[in-house]
């Protein structure tokens, strides 16, 4: 298993790939059966996973956490451009993980490293301004007089806004850039550019977040219901809307009001679907009332954090769940504590997913 979260600091060179790895042999020990492979296709009439090496398994009720794919056709060029090596979105913790980082150390001091962030819905809303900040941290530090340059197609940042432009503003000063509105619609591998709606920007870095859908799995097993990109779900059980005794999870959910697409919030997604399955197939009605929380830790330096926390409550009225009010909120400012407390969240989480 490989985290996505924390594998922005991968980038900025303060954690290895090996810090973000954890094994599945926890899960043996609880009895669990672990199959490496890839799910190819759902039969949802017959009740079977058909995999992609071959061989079937069957199931009474499933559970798909599908993540998220790109509409790599969004950006014109993107895939030509990304076979290349010419420009990537390391948005999936791993290979590219690495290769952005290498393309980082290997850029001249004074070069341009360019981010695009999608339109939200996107996975982990204050991921790319942590991503800044780790890359700007890195450039501080190693090449002075390099730029990062945010292009973000949303009016503004997207989560934590105020914290993430305060540490802009004290530690990187002359260092980011960020311009709000501006939607990457193209790449131009040989100019190294990225094409916006009216203008052109050139980085020697490209790092391009195309828009995102629920994964492949979604699409195959008919489970999107929203704009050919979502999942809707029963949020009392996480049962598709679209497909019986199916379950999904994660990212491709169609999110609940003010719900982020994150780690922590998928994590609580898993936990209130597993009490309802064990429920149904013991004949027995789920809780009627769940209730999930989220927490995202956001790294702007090597030790200084940022968080972002909420509560969600099943409304029987509106029929979803809605944030609770009162609840949550944000740091009222960056420390080295909420470093210690991000760190520990991660290792926590991991654990109790995988140990």
């Amino acid at each position: 298993f490989t985290s996505c979260p924390l594998s922005n600091l991968v980038l900025g060179g303060y954690r290895s790939m090996d810090d973000i790895r954890r094994g599945y042999d926890g899960l043996r020990t609880h009895g669990v059966q672990i199959v490496n492979d890839e799910a190819a296709a759902v039969d949802a009439a017959k009740k079977v996973v058909r995999l992609q090496r071959g061989g079937d398994l069957t199931y009474d009720r499933l559970i798909v956490s599908p993540g998220v794919d790109f509409l790599f056709g969004e950006v014109e060029g993107y895939v030509d451009a990304m076979n290349s090596g010419r420009v990537l979105h390391a948005w999936k913790a791993g290979s590219q993980t690495v290769e952005l980082r290498r393309q980082l150390v290997a850029m001249k001091d004074g070069g341009v490293y360019v981010l695009s962030v999608p339109t939200a819905p996107y996975r982990c809303p204050p991921g790319p301004y942590e991503r800044t900040c780790q890359v700007a941290s890195y450039f501080k530090q190693a090449k002075p007089r390099s730029k990062v340059l945010v292009l973000d197609a949303n009016p503004d940042v997207m989560s934590k806004g105020p914290l993430f432009k305060r540490a802009w503003e004290d530690l990187y000063k002359g260092i980011v850039e960020y311009r709000p509105g501006q939607k990457a619609v193209g790449i131009d591998p040989g100019a190294m550019a990225v094409k916006l709606e009216f203008d052109s920007v050139r980085g020697d870095v490209l790092n391009v977040v195309p828009p995102h859908r629920a994964g492949d799995i979604a699409v195959k097993a008919g489970l999107i219901t929203h704009n050919n990109r979502w999942c809707d779900v029963d949020w009392r059980t996480l049962e598709s809307k679209a497909v019986k005794g199916v379950h999904v999870l994660g990212d491709s959910t169609l999110s609940a009001s003010a719900m982020p697409k994150s780690g922590h919030m998928a994590n609580q997604h898993a936990k209130v679907c597993a009490d309802a399955v064990v429920a149904l197939l013991n004949g027995r009605e789920p809780n009627p009332s769940p209730v999930m929380n989220n927490t995202c830790y956001s790294f702007v330096s090597d030790k200084e954090v940022i968080h972002v926390a909420s509560v969600h409550q099943w409304d029987a009225g509106q029929g979803t769940l809605l944030p609770v009010k009162g609840t949550g909120g944000v740091s009222s400012a960056r420390s080295e504590l909420e470093g210690q407390y991000g760190w520990s969240w991660a290792q926590n989480i991991w654990a109790d997913m995988l140990s």
